[in-house]
């Protein structure tokens, strides 16, 4: 496998939180329990995971008959072991939805000791409540099917709404993503940054995330949102004058809400603007919108969901989870902490 940040353009860092340099010596050769299967939605992302740990990926078929639908077959005995299947549900959601039911089904009929699902993107997590009526909250219809299909457990980082986890009647372990960003921030030392969450919503969110850059100042983009995937921005709650304004979402879809908001950042005076989202969806029109010439300064996401060389611009940097994942992946097979890692 390639070293990260070689081909696929790619930050790894090392980030505060911990000392973290790989597991290959501690796992026994003769007698391996933990097994790693990837799903076809982010190979590059579980290869780096699967690097981490010093644990080859397991080998399965993988394949569609001429109607569309998936076959799968797991390779190899996976009796007793630890499985961990990767697999964020990213765009094509649906068949990287089946594909991941599919794979813990196939599992569980292996007689797995233990499946956990790692979905570094969880789709279908923004209709997390009803706010309408006859409306699906499909945030837990997903939740109900990867549990009926035999999953033990899931690893997911930054959902979009914190009361997801409670939809599991499961395990369900939350990371974050915001230590690679923050360690990266601080190595750019930037002077006057205001903290700016671009909606109500965010202000948790961006209150930790203000909390790790030593307490930064807060600022609020009050918002109201006309239609689904498209927002209005209003005004600016907080001093942005000046300083370099960092937006920090869970995720960036068609870019709407973010880039009102740099735009109104800017209108009050912020002297640059810096975004920050652990999910780059990327919809179109997102990349024509975030490539506006003079509107950020630098957008960082992570690899949680795979982009393509032709998606990528100048103002574009991404941070590689797959060190923090693959920490969590150890920990859980080791029946120690994974909330330890963010104190």
């Amino acid at each position: 496998m390639e070293p990260f940040g070689v081909g696929y353009n790619t930050i790894s860092i090392g980030f505060p939180v911990t000392s973290w340099t790989g597991h290959q010596n501690r796992i026994p050769q003769d007698n391996r329990r933990l097994r790693i299967f990837s799903g076809t939605s982010n190979p590059t992302l579980a290869n780096e995971i699967a690097d981490y740990l010093g644990v080859p990926g397991g080998p399965k078929v993988c394949k569609h008959f001429a109607d569309g639908e998936l076959y799968i077959q797991i390779q190899e005995s996976i009796r007793g072991c630890d499985v961990f299947l990767i697999q964020p549900t990213c765009a094509p959601v649906n068949d990287n939805i089946m594909e991941l039911l599919i794979m813990a089904d196939a599992c569980r009929r292996a007689s797995a000791r233990q499946i956990t699902a790692v979905m570094p993107y969880y789709g279908y997590a923004r209709a997390d409540r009803k706010t309408a009526g006859r409306e699906s909250i499909t945030a837990k219809l997903i939740a109900n099917l990867l549990v009926q299909s035999g999953v033990n457990r899931v690893l997911a980082m930054d959902l979009h709404s914190a009361q997801i986890q409670g939809y599991f009647d499961i395990p369900c372990d939350h990371i974050y993503g915001s230590p690679v960003m923050v360690d990266y921030l601080y190595t750019r030392k930037l002077k006057d940054m205001v903290i700016v969450s671009p909606d109500v919503g965010g202000v948790a969110r961006a209150r930790a995330f203000a909390k790790q850059m030593n307490d930064a100042p807060l600022a609020i983009i009050d918002k109201r949102r006309s239609a689904h995937n498209v927002a209005e921005s209003l005004t600016v709650i907080g001093d942005v004058r000046g300083k370099t304004a960092v937006l920090i979402d869970d995720m960036i879809d068609t870019a709407g809400t973010i880039c009102q908001g740099a735009r109104l950042l800017k209108r009050r005076g912020a002297a640059s603007v810096i975004a920050c989202a652990t999910h780059a969806v990327l919809s179109h029109p997102a990349i024509e919108r975030l490539s506006e010439e003079g509107l950020f300064e630098e957008i960082l996401v992570t690899n949680s969901i795979p982009i393509s060389s032709e998606r990528r611009f100048p103002q574009l940097q991404v941070l590689s989870v797959a060190n923090m994942l693959g920490e969590a992946i150890w920990r859980i097979h080791e029946e120690s902490s994974v909330s330890s890692m963010f104190r």
